[in-house]
């Protein structure tokens, strides 16, 4: 089954299901769906960062400081995001994604999705996708803040790193 064919949860303006999708269809219809964000340190605190392969249905090339995705049709967010995390860093054994919280991502030109935000350390080697994951690397925190105006981000992922950046900052 090819990614434009995964079953989503279509979803409303309050995160309750409404019906079933597609996923191709639900990008191309802008049918509002749920994703999970996940923040990936090593041991050392660094964040993995990665560029998006080019053959990615949304936001191809593009840089993201998350790894994450769609949550499938009848699945948790927790699920999702420990499922998303091991596939996208190539690992297996995981701890469980910690949830810090969740919000309504909209780019104002139809796409819209629930989003929920989690951090995970990993303390494995990573192996990501060859077909997901063009390039890779734990970036320390002050990187990443220099690299957000010289790369070009996933515009959902930015979203996500500001109310993140807030969220620790309310402590």
């Amino acid at each position: 089954m090819s990614a434009a064919d995964e079953i989503l949860d279509i979803v409303d303006e309050n995160d309750q299901v409404t019906g079933q999708s597609p996923r191709g269809e639900a990008y191309a219809r802008g049918l509002r769906h749920r994703c999970v964000f996940v923040q990936a340190r090593d041991t050392e605190g660094r964040i993995f960062v990665h560029r998006r392969t080019a053959s990615k249905l949304v936001f191809p090339s593009l840089y993201d400081m998350f790894v994450g995705g769609v949550v499938g049709a009848g699945e948790d967010y927790g699920a999702a995001a420990l499922r998303e995390a091991e596939e996208e860093l190539g690992v297996s054994g995981l701890p469980r994604p910690r949830y810090l919280f969740k919000f309504l991502y909209d780019d104002g030109a139809g796409r819209s999705w629930w989003s929920a935000v989690y951090e995970v350390t990993c303390e494995l080697p990573v192996r990501p996708q060859a077909e997901e994951v063009a390039w890779h690397d734990f970036l320390a925190e002050d990187e990443v803040r220099r690299r957000l105006r010289d790369w070009e981000w996933v515009p959902d992922g930015l979203a996500a790193y500001e109310r993140l950046t807030a969220f620790r900052s309310r402590g």
